[in-house]
């Protein structure tokens, strides 16, 4: 089970919009158990990012990774990937 620290749930709470076309969570709360449902992982940095989807078999040439709904900019070097 991953933990989620409050900037990780901030960041998707204030966010969510940018992968799901409605809310699927209204608090920390509703927003940990969904990620912990989904299994979202928290990876540091734009490196991890792209290895975490070249491991996936995701085609990373050519693309901004960091442009894919999944992935959420915490605003700490570290990023919240949602698989949707």
């Amino acid at each position: 089970m991953h933990e989620y620290d409050e900037a990780v749930l901030r960041c998707f709470l204030e966010n969510q919009g940018q992968l799901f076309p409605e809310d699927v969570a209204e608090n920390m709360e509703e927003a940990e158990a969904f990620l912990e449902d989904c299994m979202a992982v928290v990876v540091d940095g734009v490196d991890e990012v792209e290895e975490y989807f070249e491991e996936s078999g995701v085609d990373t040439e050519g693309g901004n990774v960091l442009d894919a709904d999944e992935v959420f900019d915490i605003g700490d070097g570290r990023y919240l990937i949602v698989e949707g």
